[in-house]
């Protein structure tokens, strides 16, 4: 009921925020009433901040964790901006400000010096990118903890420069290479991580205002840097005691962050975990459970190479080898195991879809348990499991071939109820993160049988 006794005509919303209700008046007229008159100032003020430094729609329209990951990264970013400032006060007093003894010519030659090596960085970033740039998607916590580390070190050596007179130069320029490393890595894992915020195609929104709030952080630790900088001047033992402080801060809160992200596509890291506790309990994790437990190191636990949508002629060398995977075939993938070089390299049909992928990918990953897990608890055909790792065990590198299509067949078995344990649990089926390359093959193709 309104003030007036009435109750109201229509209520209105913005986004996920109920702001007002409507109400009829006796001359025929609407009244906007706010639902808390008493806060609607404060609500004012706090629509202006969030319409500013928020996504329009915010939280609606954003994944559920971006509070929460937008909060650590902000202390990140502040910890980065002062810990960045030390670096820059050591780099000028490196190359002769406030030195009566330097000349002007010695500096400027030291400084054309740094930027001449220009060209080398960014041959660098060319490099990083072709070389890692595919696997930025897959890996973006990992890649975006991985540039903030690399970050700090490069900044530490930014500081320890000037106590290295004679290498000063080449220690600025390989800070100048990793920071180099750490943009490419770090915008491009950004940009992953707003994709995965962005939930109403709103990705270019989620973006600017994560520039904006970037903007304020750096204004916040621009006017700290004021304060902090006469305090430092000249004293080594305060400007390393500050830069170890705000590094170990910077470090937590990006950990703090990227563990904060709860992504809904499987990379390799969160199908291993996923698959690991269907295989074991015969449920499958949603994402809120599987993402707390993903390494975020780089490399980790991976026990076999494996190789996603290998070139055929990595992997067979004779029409009898290519006929003898082929037969039976029913699934869009050959799956080729070598126990003695410990790869799994999987051949992907030219009509493999992302599903054909996550179940090649779930293949490689039971064949890695047979080898290096404990499947006598399973859950999941735990008989089937533990004839294969006998085989497996008892007469290594003798199997490679017979196993593959016994895992094959227990694969088809497994695979429905996985498959719709996953969509069941919140999981994105319909593309994934898993990094496959581009090589495909159609061995359907007429005449196959005949090469």
């Amino acid at each position: 009921m309104t003030e007036f006794g009435t109750p109201p005509f229509c209520s209105e919303s913005y986004g996920s925020r109920r702001a007002q209700h409507y109400q009829p008046l006796p001359d025929g007229s609407l009244r906007c009433v706010p639902d808390r008159p008493e806060e609607q100032a404060y609500r004012s003020l706090q629509d202006v901040f969030m319409s500013v430094f928020l996504p329009q729609g915010y939280p609606a329209r954003v994944s559920p964790d971006y509070l929460a990951y937008q909060i650590w990264d902000t202390v990140q970013a502040f910890a980065s901006s002062i810990t960045g400032t030390l670096a820059t006060q050591a780099v000028l007093k490196g190359v002769g400000v406030g030195d009566e003894t330097s000349t002007v010519t010695a500096a400027t030659v030291t400084w054309i010096l740094k930027d001449g090596a220009g060209t080398l960085r960014q041959m660098g970033r060319i490099l990083f990118a072709w070389s890692k740039g595919n696997k930025l998607d897959c890996d973006a916590k990992q890649w975006r903890l991985f540039a903030d580390v690399l970050n700090d070190v490069a900044i530490f050596m930014e500081i320890l420069a000037p106590a290295f007179p004679a290498c000063f130069t080449l220690i600025v320029c390989v800070s100048g290479f990793f920071k180099c490393i750490v943009g490419v890595a770090g915008g491009a894992t950004r940009a992953a991580l707003t994709m995965h915020q962005a939930r109403r195609d709103n990705m270019a929104d989620v973006s600017a205002k994560d520039g904006s709030q970037e903007t304020l952080v750096n204004l916040a630790g621009l006017l700290c840097s004021l304060f902090l900088i006469p305090l430092v001047a000249g004293d080594l033992h305060l400007t390393y005691a500050l830069y170890g402080l705000f590094t170990v801060l910077h470090l937590y809160a990006n950990y703090r962050a990227v563990r904060a992200v709860c992504m809904e596509t499987l990379n390799r890291a969160r199908l291993r975990l996923v698959l690991h506790h269907f295989l074991r309990w015969g449920k499958v994790p949603g994402p809120a459970l599987a993402n707390p437990k993903e390494p975020l190191l780089l490399g980790c636990r991976q026990q076999l190479r494996l190789i996603l949508g290998a070139p055929l002629h990595t992997v067979v060398s004779s029409t009898a080898d290519f006929q003898k995977a082929l037969e039976g075939k029913s699934s869009n993938y050959l799956l080729f195991f070598s126990q003695a070089a410990g790869t799994v390299s999987v051949v992907l049909h030219q009509q493999a879809g992302s599903v054909d992928v996550i179940k090649a990918c779930s293949h490689a990953l039971v064949q890695e348990a047979l080898l290096y897990q404990d499947v006598a608890a399973s859950a999941v055909e735990r008989e089937s499991l533990l004839a294969l790792q006998r085989r497996l065990r008892e007469e290594p590198y003798k199997k490679d071939w017979t196993t593959v299509p016994e895992t094959q067949q227990l694969m088809d078995r497994i695979f429905p109820a996985f498959l719709t344990g996953l969509t069941s649990a919140g999981w994105i089926t319909d593309r994934n993160l898993l990094g496959p390359e581009e090589w495909r093959v159609d061995w359907t193709m007429d005449g196959k049988k005949s090469l």
